[in-house]
């Protein structure tokens, strides 16, 4: 193992894009072990800032579309394979159990009912297009760079945290720990000494927090609308614990616990993927197995708040030229 001098060596004079990097300041040797987190997470940070400037800069792992792969046509609410109808209906009561919550953004309402063919966003319903939006979140704080969020699909308490996500129409990067022990768990372990889920990061702060309770206090206070433009009443099935904990715990046994298994032919280098970009919006059952699907191949993800109300909904159409979830890009082969 480094030594501690050796580490405070290499933080005093390795230079970063022409920034020398101010000297570490050690703890007491009594407490071997803070110190090692408390240098490691130094590092990370110090690779977080300037690591895209250096010429060690990690690659990630080559991917190769599978043979004769064709992207398929965009078929809105269609069950596709016959099969897949019995996931849907477990998706479909895990909503209901949760009674929607996070498929309308914070502030709700709608805006026409008549709204022109302009590009944007409206639901289509005969002689009818619906546009709708949020009232509250338009001048609510962003932030510049997507939280990151350890977690894992089936955990009541990670629901909670995302369904505040979707409220408050935010873009997050689910690190997967299934089961809170593999995927990114180790990651977490070195960066905390703990394997805890959820666990919040904010780099636009510097905040990092474990507690569903802390994360969702934190996330409304830091972007949220004003206290005084809602109703908190509104949020009762996330912030009432026992109901909300409960509730995500059925959905989950409903959906036998998918996600919080890793796969067993999951490629070892998948932590090291290219943070794939995912569309969509919590309880929405066509979004919820691929969400599944990516925990339990432990890859990294951006979630794309996609609930009704949504801004996002625009970006998509143009983007697209439609709007439809769950939508993916992945980077790492370039497909969306």
């Amino acid at each position: 193992r480094m030594s501690r001098a050796c580490m405070m060596m290499m933080v005093m004079i390795v230079p970063f894009g022409g920034v020398v990097v101010g000297a570490f300041t050690p703890v007491p040797v009594a407490n071997k072990r803070t110190s090692y987190l408390q240098v490691t997470n130094f590092l990370q940070d110090i690779q977080t800032k300037f690591g895209a400037n250096t010429s060690n800069k990690v690659k990630s792992p080559k991917v190769e579309l599978p043979a004769n792969f064709v992207v398929p046509e965009p078929k809105p609410l269609t069950v596709t394979r016959p099969e897949d109808l019995p996931e849907l209906l477990k998706s479909s009561v895990a909503l209901g159990l949760r009674l929607g919550t996070g498929a309308f953004t914070l502030g709700w309402k709608i805006d026409s009912l008549t709204a022109p063919e302009d590009g944007k966003y409206a639901l289509q319903l005969g002689p009818i297009r619906l546009r709708d939006s949020s009232s509250v979140l338009a001048d609510a704080p962003r932030p510049t760079t997507p939280l990151i969020i350890y977690e894992y699909e089936a955990s009541p308490f990670c629901r909670r945290v995302r369904e505040i996500v979707n409220l408050l129409d935010l873009t997050v990067e689910y690190r997967p720990c299934p089961g809170a022990r593999a995927g990114f768990s180790d990651e977490l372990y070195a960066r905390t000494g703990r394997r805890t889920v959820p666990y919040l990061v904010d780099p636009n702060t510097g905040t990092e927090m474990f507690e569903s309770d802390d994360q969702i206090e934190y996330l409304l206070e830091a972007y949220g609308p004003s206290k005084e433009t809602y109703d908190r009443k509104a949020l009762w099935p996330i912030t009432f614990k026992i109901f909300s904990v409960a509730t995500s715990g059925f959905a989950a046994i409903v959906r036998d616990f998918a996600g919080s298994r890793p796969k067993a032919n999951a490629r070892p280098d998948n932590l090291q993927m290219q943070p794939l970009e995912l569309w969509g919006y919590e309880c929405s059952p066509f979004v919820r197995p691929v969400r599944e699907k990516l925990s339990e191949l432990c890859l990294p993800h951006r979630l794309v708040s996609c609930s009704r109300g949504s801004l996002n909904r625009d970006k998509m159409m143009a983007r697209t030229g439609r709007f439809q979830v769950p939508f993916l890009v992945d980077p790492n082969t370039g497909i969306e």
